[in-house]
């Protein structure tokens, strides 16, 4: 795939929940050591302004959310837990700060690249989680900020397949059980 199957930065300019939903489907490509990895986003959650009490931005603009206040499409990936990097895409026009989080995937190609991070583990379980999918890619704080509308960043997003509603789950967010209510209860995960 080429420039012309990208999604674009107008694409993710859209409402993040919007976004969130119909990123599932959509193939993540990252290439690393010469091999291009291709998996399909199985499962998202979004994030939404500063009035979401779960959102990074719930403080304002740091040098942490910095990236999510930037242009749409670009990459916020973040360390968590002391031990874990998570892959964001930053949504909605510039100085609004969104992002959907990427949950899970299912590897399509460079299986033998992705097989060589998670060692001694099943394919199943390669890609099943925010930080296993970045450990699977290898994805950490040095592609922060990237343009992930073209593959120049050696990690995009480009076009897959529609995922029909009825194939899809909605449900509230995952790891967030110290946010106060509406936030925690809202339905903005989504997953095949």
């Amino acid at each position: 795939m080429g420039l012309s199957s990208c999604l674009t930065s107008d694409w993710f300019s859209r409402d993040v929940i919007v976004v969130a939903r119909e990123l599932l489907g959509m193939h993540l490509s990252r290439v690393i050591d010469g091999q291009t990895i291709r998996s399909r986003i199985t499962e998202t959650e979004a994030y939404r302004g500063e009035e979401d009490l779960a959102c990074h931005a719930r403080a304002g603009k740091t040098r942490r959310t910095a990236v999510m206040y930037g242009p749409p499409g670009h990459a916020y990936i973040y360390f968590t837990y002391g031990m874990h990097w998570c892959l964001n895409v930053v949504c909605m026009p510039e100085n609004f700060p969104a992002a959907v989080l990427i949950r899970a995937l299912e590897p399509l190609d460079g299986l033998m690249s992705i097989a060589s991070r998670r060692t001694g583990r099943p394919r199943s379980e390669w890609t099943n989680g925010p930080a296993k999918l970045t450990r699977a890619l290898g994805i950490d704080k040095n592609l922060n900020g990237v343009d992930l509308t073209t593959p120049r960043s050696l990690l995009w997003i480009e076009r897959g397949e529609v995922v029909p509603e009825d194939q899809v789950i909605c449900g509230p967010r995952v790891g967030i059980n110290n946010v106060p209510e509406p936030w925690r209860s809202l339905p903005w995960r989504f997953r095949i």
